[in-house]
């Protein structure tokens, strides 16, 4: 399952920067492509708001 950025994103690009397979992209907030993701969990290891986890 991809992860999925919350309404808690502030856009700060981090996750974007060290996701590995180009999956996020910008936004108002950043939105993940679940058809990319390949649910390593960099970008929420990454996000310093904690707006980032596995989707349902």
């Amino acid at each position: 399952m991809a992860y999925v950025i919350s309404d808690s994103c502030v856009a700060c690009g981090t996750c974007q920067g060290v996701c590995p397979t180009g999956a996020i992209s910008e936004g108002d907030i950043y939105k993940i492509d679940p058809d990319v993701c390949i649910d390593c969990g960099t970008c929420a290891d990454a996000c310093p708001t904690g707006a980032i986890a596995p989707g349902e």
